[in-house]
This record gives C-alpha cells, sequence and structure tokens, in this order.
C-alpha cells in the first residue's frame, strides 16, 4: 500500500511541472467600458511571463532558411461583425544574441503589453460584445525552448449609443507600430552556410599556390628564360606576355569546364567515393610518380607538340596565345599532379569550384611570366637549373606514391575490404617521408644527389622536416589522434556495441540504421543526432575525429543517439538514405547533421564542417531544446 502511495507521489510530482510548463499569462483589457457605435477604441494585451523566460516580439527578425530562428509572436483580433481591426504597437525590444538559435533577436521580459486599436462599426449593435484577441507565441529561457503556443484573451464591450465618445488615441511613449506580414531583413548570422564565401576565397589561393610551386618543377622552370626571350624580342613585350598568360589560363579553364560538365552538380559526392574513378586516379598518380623517380619519361604525343610549335612560330598575338598552349602541354608531366589533386579535391565541392580552381592555378603558373615581362631585369637574379630541380622531382615522385595511397584507401573504405587499414595506411606514409628525408641527405641514392656533392642548409632542413612528419605519424598506427591529419587517414578499427560502432574513446554512433535509431529513441525518449556522411568524406573524418572527441560537444550528445547513414558506398541502403536527404533537406552534402525527433521531425540542421566548436554545439543546443 506504501509503495502505491509513493507511486503516486512521484506521478503527480511529475505531473506538476508539466502543468507550470506555460510561463506566459496573456489578459485583454481597456479603459473604455463603453463605446458608441463609429468610435475608435484602445485595447491593452498584456503578457506577464515568469522569472526566466522570455517570448520574441512581432518583428523579430528571421535567419537564414537553414536556421529561420524563433517563431515570432503573432497578434490579431478575432473576427467580429462589429469592429474593423486597424492597428497593433509595442514598446521597443530588447534586441540581443540568442544562444538558443545562433542568431540576434528581439525579446520581451517580465511583462510586456502591445496595444490593439480597433473601430466599432457605424452598424453595431447595442449592447454588450465579446473582443477576443488572439496570440501565438514561443517562449524560451537560457537553456530550453517551448513549442510555439496559441492563446486568447477576451474583453467585453458595450455598445451604447448614448455613451461618450471615446478619448483619441495617442501613442505612447517608446512604442511603434508593427508591421505584420512584411519579413524582417535578416541580421548577420555565423551559421554554417556563411563560411561559403571563405572557404571559397581558401580554396582559390590554395590553388594560386599550386600554381606559384609548379613553377619549380622540373619542366617548367628551365623553359622561363627561353620562353621569356621569345616575346620580349618581338614587339609589344610586356602585351605579348599577357596574352601568353592568357594562353595559359585558357587552356586550364577550359579543364575546369570540362570536368564540371563530366560530373555535373549533383553527382560530385558519387564521383569522390566511386571506387572506379578512385582507381583510375590511383593509377595515373602511381604512373606520374614512377615517372617523376626516374622509371620511364611521360611525354605526350610528338605530333601534337610539333603542330602546336610551329603555329606558335608564325608571330603575333595569336601565335603568342598558341605559345601558352603549347607550354601548358609540355609541362604536363610535371603540372599535372599539382592539377589532378586540384580537379579531384574542387569536384567533390559544389557549383563551378573546378573552373575557379584552375583559374586560380593558372594565374599563380601565368603570374611570374608577367611579372618578368614587366621588369625583366630581374631574370637574371634567377637561380640556374641544376640537381636542385632532380631533387624536387624526386621528393614529388614520393609525394605521389602518398596521394596513390589516399585514392586506393578511399576504395577499400567504399567496398569495405578492410585490406589498407589505418595501420598499414600509415605506415606506408611514414616510410615514404622517411625515404624522401633519407633520399636528401644522401643516405638514398637516386638521381639528383651526388656522393661528394656538400649538403647544403635548404637541404637539410626539408629533409628533417620530412622526418620529422613521418616519425610523428607512428603512434597514430596505435590509436593516437593525428589531430587534422585524421581527415585523410582511414578510420582506426571500432568496436561493436549492440549494432553500433564507437571509436574507443568517442560517443557511440550506430551505422545505417536509421529506423533502429528512432525506434531507440522512443523507448529512451530521446533525439536522434544523424549524420549523413560518405566512406570517402575527408571533412566527415575529421568532423567525428576531432569534434565530437571534445568534452563540451561529447557531453552535449551523450543524451542523443547518434547514428551515421552513408550515402556513398555499395551498401543496399545507400539509394534510400540519398533520397531521405534530397526529401528531407534538398542537397546531397556530405557530411549534414539534423537532429530528429522520435516521430522523424527534423528540429534543427547544420551543413558541413566547422572548426569553431560554440557554433557546433549551438546547433546541438537548438535541436535538444
Amino acid at each position: 500500500m506504501i509503495r502505491n502511495w509513493v507511486l503516486l507521489a512521484v506521478a503527480f510530482a511529475g505531473f506538476l511541472p508539466a502543468q507550470r510548463l506555460d510561463p506566459v499569462h496573456w489578459t485583454l483589457t481597456s479603459d473604455t467600458a463603453k463605446a458608441p457605435p463609429g468610435s475608435t477604441v484602445t485595447l491593452r494585451l498584456t503578457a506577464k511571463l515568469e522569472e526566466g523566460w522570455h517570448l520574441y516580439s512581432p518583428t523579430t527578425p528571421k535567419g537564414p532558411p537553414d536556421n529561420p530562428g524563433p517563431n515570432a509572436t503573432k497578434l490579431s483580433l478575432a473576427e467580429n461583425p462589429a469592429i474593423t481591426p486597424e492597428k497593433i504597437y509595442q514598446p521597443k525590444p530588447d534586441r540581443k544574441f540568442d544562444s538558443n538559435f545562433n542568431l540576434d533577436t528581439e525579446t520581451f521580459e517580465k511583462e510586456v503589453t502591445f496595444v490593439l486599436v480597433t473601430s466599432l462599426k457605424s452598424d453595431a449593435a447595442a449592447g454588450p460584445i465579446d473582443i477576443t484577441g488572439k496570440v501565438r507565441y514561443q517562449t524560451c529561457s537560457s537553456t530550453t525552448c517551448l513549442p510555439p503556443k496559441n492563446k486568447e484573451a477576451v474583453f467585453t464591450l458595450t455598445v451604447d449609443p448614448s455613451a461618450p465618445a471615446p478619448p483619441a488615441f495617442v501613442l505612447p511613449a517608446g512604442y511603434s507600430e508593427v508591421t505584420l506580414g512584411v519579413p524582417a531583413t535578416p541580421p548577420p548570422t555565423t551559421s554554417s552556410t556563411s563560411s561559403a564565401s571563405p572557404n571559397l576565397a581558401a580554396f582559390i589561393l590554395t590553388a594560386f599556390g599550386l600554381g606559384l610551386a609548379a613553377i619549380f618543377t622540373p619542366c617548367v622552370f628551365p623553359m622561363i628564360p627561353i620562353t621569356m626571350s621569345f616575346f620580349l624580342n618581338q614587339r609589344g613585350g610586356i602585351f605579348q606576355a599577357v596574352v601568353f598568360c592568357l594562353g595559359i589560363i585558357v587552356f586550364f579553364c577550359l579543364l575546369g569546364v570540362g570536368v564540371t560538365a563530366a560530373v555535373g552538380p549533383f553527382g560530385v559526392n558519387q564521383l569522390g567515393s566511386n571506387p572506379w574513378v578512385n582507381g583510375f586516379i590511383a593509377l595515373v598518380f602511381g604512373a606520374f610518380a614512377l615517372s617523376l623517380l626516374g622509371a620511364f619519361e611521360i611525354t605526350l604525343p610528338s605530333g601534337l607538340l610539333t603542330k602546336l610549335d610551329s603555329a606558335s612560330r608564325r608571330g603575333g598575338y595569336l601565335g603568342t596565345l598558341l605559345m601558352g598552349l603549347t607550354f601548358s602541354l609540355t609541362s604536363f608531366a610535371c603540372i599535372g599532379p599539382f592539377m589532378g589533386s586540384l580537379l579531384v579535391a574542387s569536384a567533390q565541392s559544389k557549383g563551378a569550384q573546378p573552373v575557379l580552381g584552375m583559374m586560380g592555378f593558372s594565374a599563380g603558373l601565368a603570374s611570374p611570366f608577367f611579372f618578368l615581362a614587366a621588369f625583366p631585369s630581374y631574370l637574371k637574379k634567377l637561380p640556374r637549373s641544376g640537381g636542385w630541380l632532380a631533387r624536387v622531382k624526386v621528393v614529388m615522385g614520393f609525394a605521389l606514391l602518398a596521394l596513390m595511397l589516399k585514392y586506393a584507401s578511399n576504395i577499400d573504405q567504399v567496398l569495405q575490404l578492410n585490406w589498407l587499414t589505418r595501420e598499414r595506411f600509415l605506415a606506408g606514409w611514414a616510410v615514404l617521408a622517411v625515404m624522401a628525408g633519407l633520399y636528401l641527405l644522401g643516405l638514398l641514392r637516386l638521381e639528383g644527389v651526388e656522393p661528394e656533392e656538400q649538403l647544403g642548409i635548404p637541404r637539410l632542413l626539408v629533409a628533417c622536416v620530412l622526418l620529422i612528419f613521418g616519425l610523428s605519424l607512428i603512434p597514430g598506427m596505435f590509436g593516437v589522434p593525428l589531430g587534422n591529419i585524421d581527415a585523410y587517414v582511414p578510420a582506426g578499427n571500432e568496436v561493436a556495441l549492440g549494432g553500433s560502432t564507437s571509436a574507443p574513446a568517442g560517443p557511440q554512433w550506430m551505422k545505417n540504421q536509421y529506423r533502429e535509431a528512432l525506434d531507440r529513441a522512443r523507448q529512451e525518449n530521446k533525439r536522434v543526432l544523424v549524420v549523413f556522411t560518405g566512406y570517402a568524406c575527408t571533412n566527415c573524418h575529421w568532423m567525428k575525429a576531432n569534434m565530437f572527441p571534445r568534452p563540451e560537444v561529447a557531453a552535449a550528445t551523450k543524451d542523443l543517439v547518434l547514428v551515421e547513414l552513408y550515402t556513398d558506398g555499395n551498401d543496399k541502403t545507400v539509394d534510400e538514405y540519398q533520397k531521405l536527404e534530397d526529401e528531407k533537406f534538398k542537397t546531397a552534402a556530405q557530411p549534414l547533421y539534423a537532429i530528429f525527433d522520435a516521430n522523424e521531425n527534423a528540429l534543427a540542421t547544420f551543413e558541413g564542417s566547422t572548426t569553431d566548436v560554440s557554433k557546433f554545439l549551438a546547433f546541438l543546443s537548438k535541436g535538444a531544446s
């Protein structure tokens, strides 16, 4: 018997807070109790809030589509044949940053009174009428947001033809009219989509840097004096240089356009994870690597180069333009790896990034020619070609072998072969970096290093960097996190727990078990954090390895059911999860994070990766509340 009373008391105690989760009390009042037909009546709709809660003003600005923010308060008067609603006024709200939504919002606390002005119709019948104020609002505290609610408040007004007309309406100090139905201009926000422009700028800057770096390759650097003498000895030297640079830029931009047309805007994720595509890239990089290491030489068809060369020697601007195209083709054996890496990276992004990437790369490659045409005296200050170019060539060969391993690991992860494990992959990268360092020290005999040649300081420093990098990868073979490098490294062996997978020190993730995750959420009264991810998605790997293990993020996700849905690979569920992401969010982004309730309602989304912990925590907080 006592046990039953205890259970009843516990149930009642849990019931009380549920009844109190409405911290706003609304009333509709007026100083006018009686009014004649045709007069104007001023009403006051007052909200009294419990301590620690706030509601959002009717003019609170909306955020971007992926984070629209809170529900603004909506005020109106119910339809009544005796009245004509006119205007609504509000006091000045408190505008500040709201951590619940990661946006600037306009709020009221404790108590707020809205002024509603209405007119009695001239044919209003005498007698009492009920004027009903209708409001839809959302309230939040510093940690919790309640779902939107609809409320009504009633004021009884007597229509009396003999009553004196109410005093004229006077706008209270500090009040302004609420213009309903007109969306406010959204404030600057720090949502995930706002990082698109900086990321694109960084990508183009990286592409430009790769173009500059390609200058110092054995196929390009020795051609600089010869090429410069060609158009400097012609009339209009600096303009000839501009046309020559345009030839280079046109060639690479056409390559970017070709990739964009072939891939299309929606097939990029499948391109990046397709085993055949990754296998082809791995073979190409392997062939380039062996060529740079001296196994054989890659050359383009001599007939094509001969025709282009003879056309370029006709002189004039057309000849200079064709010479730029010829230069691009003849240097392909060395700059192909730079260009290939850039095209693959840009093809896995959205929109015109392949074209913009090639434009940045070609601008970087062409810029030294324009600079030297403008300042020809600097030609004499260029370092002479020699053994250092051969050493650059060999080190590039080792770097391309490392890239080949990366694309081979994509195949292994997508097909779930588990041949190229994290340990083996890191061992391969470590060995290649160490071998490149030993080569520069003269301990590994390949082209470019003579036994009697003195070891210079620059070569010694580069060798030290390569050795340090290679040795620093070894702890990762034993499970030690490697920071940003983890984005490019296969995930370690995961521990299976009841159909889920988890890294030993991280949160537990279910894999491709969307329905099971929803069922578990219903049973445990939790919400579901879904990530649409990919086996070959480097941003997804980085977030899982570096963001989720953080103590503050782990604490924020401990009450969520975590599930990974792979939208690439050869799983039977790939098509299902691609369709789910497209139907619910109209995107094919990887990664895309979404918090669902147990009824499959999306509460919050976050697209892409971020290094800003506070931004990701704001997304988690929004979904949790």
